[in-house]
């Protein structure tokens, strides 16, 4: 999502933004605007040859002088640099589990860092690994922003009844903790019956899903709990609802939670990564720790018990998202690393 968000930030403001997809096509696809170029390259291997040759004479015919890579691809962007020296890589870490960093494999990784011109981290704590362990020319820490698409597209119809929707925008993905949130929604249920819970992500169709699957089927939550998969109608789908939710064990600096933000929904995260920056507890929303579904459901019921909570933490969330985390101070901030202005 930040990839696509960022390639449309710079071509609006006038810079000429390319967009690369090495592996796999999919939702986001739809969210790219007009003015950015795009490039599927249909890799089906690390050094697919026929794939990195494609991409080099992209590279030449439109005279790109920065690959901005983003998490697992920097190392696409050194094959590149050791065809092309003139190139330069800007790495963009969005590594989910900074909770963990000591369990973080550093190979290839810090060999390959030496060729970095920049490393951009999410968070506070990414960027002091970076430091610490990398070996780049320089090191940002730059936060993540959001940004809804004038148009609006509205597609997907939530199920539940109106101003009674928990929604979690999220992968269905461990570090994302889906199980304590069904945990925290059960005690919910059992207090206020009507609410709903909706779970928005990219179901890989993995062990992990079916065990969400599973639990929701074995406490009979199916008519109360909706998997909706991939959208890319975010901005309509917030609007249906009236809690945002993440109920993460780790996190970088979640983009769903500042869409959240920008929705004006109230909102329960877990203090991880920069989540607890993002919301200012009782202030702006809820926060939470990880593992603990009592806390997380105790959050819940406070926001469905108090409407007058929920309207103001939701316009406290969406001013500060406005002031600290807007699409221009983060396009100002990344030309200047580019060094394009």
């Amino acid at each position: 999502m930040m990839a696509v968000n960022i390639a449309n930030a710079l071509a609006e403001n006038g810079v000429k933004s390319h967009l690369c997809a090495t592996r796999k096509e999919g939702n986001l696809k739809t969210k790219i605007e007009a003015n950015v170029r795009y490039l599927f390259l249909n890799k089906k291997s690390v050094l697919d040859l026929k794939a990195l040759e494609k991409l080099v004479q992209y590279i030449k015919l439109n005279e790109i002088s920065i690959i901005h890579a983003h998490a697992t691809s920097y190392f696409t962007a050194f094959i590149i640099k050791v065809w092309l020296p003139k190139v330069n890589i800007v790495w963009h870490d969005h590594y989910g589990k900074s909770e963990n960093l000591s369990l973080r494999k550093k190979f290839p990784l810090t060999f390959i860092s030496k060729t970095f011109k920049s490393v951009i981290s999410v968070n506070s704590n990414l960027h002091q690994w970076a430091k610490q362990n990398l070996h780049a020319k320089q090191y940002k820490y730059l936060a993540n922003f959001a940004s809804f698409n004038p148009e609006n597209t509205k597609l997907t119809k939530l199920n539940g009844l109106n101003e009674k929707r928990i929604v979690c925008v999220a992968n269905l993905r461990p570090q994302k903790d889906h199980l304590n949130l069904l945990k925290a929604f059960k005690i919910v249920q059992g207090k206020h019956i009507g609410w709903t819970l909706h779970l928005v992500g990219m179901d890989l169709h993995d062990s992990y899903s079916e065990e969400i699957k599973y639990y929701i089927t074995s406490y009979n939550l199916n008519a109360s709990v909706f998997l909706y998969g991939s959208c890319s109608d975010i901005q309509y789908i917030l609007e249906q609802a009236t809690i945002g939710v993440l109920a993460s064990k780790s996190e970088g600096l979640p983009v769903a939670l500042l869409e959240y933000g920008l929705a004006k929904l109230p909102v329960v995260v877990t203090d991880v990564g920069e989540c607890g920056t993002v919301v200012s507890n009782m202030e702006s929303g809820i926060v939470v720790p990880p593992n603990n579904a009592n806390k997380l459901s105790e959050a819940l019921l406070f926001l469905i018990e108090n409407e007058n909570q929920r309207a103001l933490f939701g316009e406290n969330l969406y001013h500060k998202v406005c002031l600290n985390y807007s699409r221009n101070a983060f396009i100002n901030q990344l030309t200047a690393i580019y060094k394009l202005e």
